[in-house]
């Protein structure tokens, strides 16, 4: 197949044309398409232009022996940023690991109940000032963060959220509301 062919297929069809055929060069068209998003997920969790494409690099290379779990129940796009975002949240949780770091932040501590914090709205995350709000995101788990920056970033809706996780909507309302809750009570106290 020719490559100016294989750009108009769908995402889709290209992913099972790549899977039956084993193709590098169909490959190349996919990652064409998604080298700049998947980059700008992997610079959220990164430290550095370098890491970010490392990282990259590496959701890729994996993408390309995991394509065939992609079984078409949601869009190709929403499936491969789920797979970014699980890959980014397991490098940064084996990174800190590592370093055996073992910074306590307050918000770890935080208690299940509801009514000891009040109610956070989206508002109140807007009006937090971008450099101390990317202090506070570094101060909270990686699976909060992912969820805020799908939702607040990605513009994801709750439904698509749910997809990509495999988790139900009431699931992911409260992980929500959980990290919101934990990013401004890290933010209040930089």
């Amino acid at each position: 197949m020719k490559d100016i062919e294989a750009t108009k297929l769908s995402d889709e069809e290209l992913v099972r044309k790549i899977v039956e055929k084993n193709d590098t060069h169909l490959f190349a068209v996919l990652y064409d398409r998604y080298a700049g998003v998947v980059y700008n997920k992997c610079y959220g969790f990164s430290k550095n232009k370098e890491e970010a494409q490392d990282l990259t690099h590496d959701v890729f290379v994996r993408l390309f022996v995991k394509l065939r779990t992609f079984k078409g129940k949601s869009k190709f796009s929403t499936w491969l940023y789920s797979f970014t975002y699980n890959f980014c949240v397991n490098y940064v949780q084996r990174n800190s690991e590592k370093k055996k770091e073992k910074v306590t932040v307050v918000t770890d501590q935080i208690k299940e109940e509801d009514s000891e914090f009040e109610e956070i709205d989206d508002s109140t995350l807007f009006e937090l000032k971008s450099d101390k709000l990317a202090k506070a995101l570094e101060m909270i788990s990686a699976s909060d963060k992912m969820i805020l920056l799908m939702k607040y970033q990605d513009d994801m809706s709750i439904k698509e959220i749910s997809g990509a996780l495999e988790l139900g909507d009431s699931a992911i309302k409260m992980r929500l509301k959980r990290a919101k809750e934990k990013v401004v009570k890290a933010y209040n106290e930089l």
